[in-house]
């Protein structure tokens, strides 16, 4: 498990990289891929749910993302995009497209649905993230 949050956390920094982030933000956008893939692993066992477990680790996400970028003073979306990278159903839609080039549709279908759901919930968590102002201790801001 500490493995798969270290190798999240290096593919947030290093897709922070490929995505031209400052060079100040990039532990912060690796921090919080790896905090997001670390809710979802602990959700995943306790749920045994990927499509609930996505949702939670994107909330995780995005909240930790709009908690940076207040303090750090940077727009939400240098942490965002890294953050949620390692959560995107990347495999799914490898599975989907593998099981229909072997005419197995019923697997195909069940990634296929399996994929949009949890794509569904990244949206769904980062809007329902985006859609609460943000509190802050100074007053207009």
């Amino acid at each position: 498990m500490i493995l798969q949050i270290i190798g999240a956390l290096f593919a947030s920094f290093f897709f922070g990289i490929l995505f031209n982030v400052s060079k100040k933000e990039l532990l912060y956008c690796g921090f919080i891929g790896g905090f997001g893939w670390f809710i979802y692993l602990n959700f995943l066992t306790l749920t045994n749910s990927i499509v609930f477990s996505s949702f939670l680790g994107t909330l995780g996400v995005s909240i930790l993302s709009r908690i940076f970028a207040k303090i750090r003073k940077v727009p939400v979306t240098i942490f965002l995009i890294s953050g949620i990278i390692p959560l995107v159903p990347g495999a799914g839609m490898y599975r989907t497209m593998y099981a229909m080039l072997e005419k197995n549709f019923e697997d195909s279908s069940f990634y296929g649905i399996q994929t949009l759901q949890i794509a569904g919930v990244i949206a769904i968590a980062i809007i329902f993230t985006s859609s609460f102002p943000f509190i802050s201790k100074n007053k207009g801001v």
